[in-house]
């Protein structure tokens, strides 16, 4: 069992860097390599501040390591999750400040807008199909806090799951006007494809 003082400590590491801008170094020395349930107890402690001495707004989820090759690269064999709040998005088209972004990559996603609660101890696949307004194409910039990416899964877990800022597109699709398995994505950079991608990279789907 992971301490209450190393997962304050922890969470206060990452809290500097997110406040200076300035990487830190892995804190896989405080919570372990391994104790995903430590590292989200530290995102939790974190996401607390950022709910109560900023009063910002918290927005969605973003659900990451969908994909079983960075899965591999990572040495996991689950997603994880991290908190979206308002203040992370981006407008479609806008500039963004370098600033804002801690060591960035970008990334293509599928994103959900949910209508309606997703409450219980069990959600099932209808429930959660209910309760989704309808899909967008976005774009992740993610951010680590932590030096040269330098991460575990209780790295990225405390981290936030590496979240930084998102994009959502402004064509809106509901379910039933695709199939999220095969709903195609490709990224461009000035002009040149870079990525490309389907829905059923995301664990067979993003659902």
């Amino acid at each position: 069992m992971v301490s209450e003082d190393s997962i304050k400590a922890a969470a206060d590491r990452l809290w500097k860097a997110w406040e200076t801008g300035v990487p830190t170094q892995p804190v896989r020395d405080l919570i372990g390599d391994s104790d995903v349930d430590a590292a989200y107890r530290v995102q939790e402690l974190n996401t607390r501040r950022w709910l109560g001495s900023e009063e910002r707004i918290l927005s969605g989820r973003k659900i990451g390591l969908t994909s079983k090759s960075v899965q591999h690269q990572i040495g996991v064999d689950q997603p994880d999750f991290g908190m979206l709040f308002a203040d992370m998005e981006i407008p479609d088209g806008e500039e963004i400040d370098f600033s804002r972004c801690h060591q960035p990559k970008v990334e293509a996603e599928v994103a959900f807008v949910i209508a309606a609660p997703l409450t219980g101890g069990h959600i099932t696949m209808v429930d959660l199909m209910a309760s989704i307004g309808y899909a967008v194409p976005a774009i992740e910039i993610v951010g680590s806090r932590i030096e040269n990416w330098d991460i575990s899964i209780t790295d990225t877990v405390a981290d936030n799951a590496s979240s930084g800022l998102y994009v959502l597109g402004q064509q809106p699709k509901r379910l039933g006007d695709f199939d999220p398995r095969l709903c195609g994505m490709a990224m461009f950079r000035r002009g040149e494809p870079v990525s490309t991608g389907a829905g059923a990279a995301c664990l067979g789907s993003p659902l």
